[in-house]
């Protein structure tokens, strides 16, 4: 249950006993420490995607060539630099010998960011640079990181002596090795070389750009899931119950953007951020529409049939197309989509947990997930919940 963040890698790796988001995770704790309070029970959204500000939807009016999206993150790493905020950023780069495997760099100089466009799929230890750039003599930091290693480095946050530290955070799930990737691209194209993009998209269609500069766009049922191993998702990300990174003080995505950029922007420092790109960037209000609860109903049945492996859908191939089609016009879209992935999520935690780590559910799944999957019947069984006397039997221990 380790997807290296990179704090095994420290001078005191002992610390992933108590800092790591897939041992015993405590949210409320965190979310208080960073966002001075807790998730809102009036605010029926920060159940969902963590404490926030606001939500928007947001697009730069010129976009970053070459950038995932229109490139919001790569832009405020950016700004941070330019503006003198920080004196490096903590990101990932493309391996020199393979565009798609994530390498953790140090960039002092807003140039650099150029380098650090685009998606990676794999794992990489990002956090293994913060001995490196506090003995460089980095004071003022910025970490752009999946949720993962964002929640082990708010755990650790006092100790790294930093005079300012800027978390970008955004959202992931299922991620997979770097060569496990390169064995979907194969599927998706003849020549999986000449792939230079791809992007999950919240319209439910999956998107590549090739080499020569054409353009191709393939229904997420049209996708060839099927022919992909059960373990193709490490369990790590199956049961990841935080999908929109709770803990960076601005998380960007696009769940929620209807095609756009979706921010959540969490705390103080969030909206220092946004600050940063001044009119660059066109803000607006993020929309919903459809319901949810039949396509959560159905991959929660199609995750209990999957026994452990990927959740299929058992549709005729003849139908699949006509539901393609059908879904970015009458399913979830905007903040109903990002609610539905969300609970998604916190469906599969439960049931690949109690499948493959039951022993594990108490201490791994934190309360508000609990309350996520309640409304589709599932419901903790005995041992698989926190309890206040685990709570005593914890201090005791201390």
């Amino acid at each position: 249950m380790c997807t290296d963040c990179g704090l095994s890698r420290t001078a005191e790796p002992k610390r992933c006993g108590t800092a790591c988001q897939f041992i015993q995770p405590d949210y409320p704790a965190l979310e208080a420490a960073v966002h001075e309070r807790v998730r809102d029970p009036a605010r029926a959204d920060e159940r969902f995607f963590g404490p926030y500000k606001r939500m928007v939807r947001a697009r730069l009016r010129k976009p970053v060539a070459g950038a995932q999206w229109t490139g919001i993150t790569t832009r405020l790493a950016e700004r941070l630099l330019e503006s003198g905020a920080v004196d490096a950023v903590l990101t990932m780069a493309p391996d020199p010998d393979d565009k798609w495997r994530p390498v953790p760099v140090l960039v002092t100089k807003p140039e650099g960011m150029a380098h650090c466009r685009g998606m990676r799929m794999g794992y990489a230890p990002l956090l293994g640079l913060l001995e490196p750039a506090a003995a460089q003599g980095h004071k003022r930091v910025a970490v752009i990181g999946i949720p993962c290693q964002v929640y082990a480095l708010r755990a650790i946050e006092a100790q790294l002596g930093f005079e300012r530290l800027y978390v970008i955070g955004t959202p992931c799930s299922d991620n997979t090795t770097t060569e496990r990737f390169h064995e979907f691209l194969a599927l998706l194209s003849d020549d999986p070389d000449s792939i230079i993009y791809l992007e999950f998209r919240a319209d439910y269609y999956v998107e590549m750009r090739f080499a020569d500069g054409s353009k191709r766009e393939v229904p997420f049922l049209l996708l060839p899931i099927s022919k992909l191993p059960g373990d193709f998702f490490p369990l790590t990300c199956r049961t990841c119950v935080d999908y929109t990174n709770a803990l960076a003080d601005i998380t960007v995505g696009y769940m929620g953007g209807e095609g756009d950029q979706w921010l959540l922007v969490r705390n103080e420092t969030g909206e220092e951020l946004v600050s940063l790109l001044g009119d660059e960037v066109d803000l607006s209000e993020p929309g919903s529409a459809g319901k949810r609860v039949g396509p959560v109903t159905g991959f929660m049945k199609n995750t209990e049939r999957a026994a452990g492996g990927l959740p299929l859908r058992g549709m005729p191939n003849w139908i699949r197309p006509l539901v393609g089609w059908l879904m970015p016009r009458i399913g979830p879209r905007g903040l109903e989509f990002a609610r539905a992935r969300v609970e998604m999520k916190a469906v599969e935690t439960v049931l690949h947990l109690r499948r493959q780590k039951p022993k594990n559910m108490k201490h791994m799944i934190p309360e508000h997930v609990w309350e996520l999957v309640a409304p589709y019947g599932l419901e903790a069984e005995d041992g698989e919940r926190f309890s206040s006397r685990d709570t005593v039997s914890r201090s005791a221990r201390d």
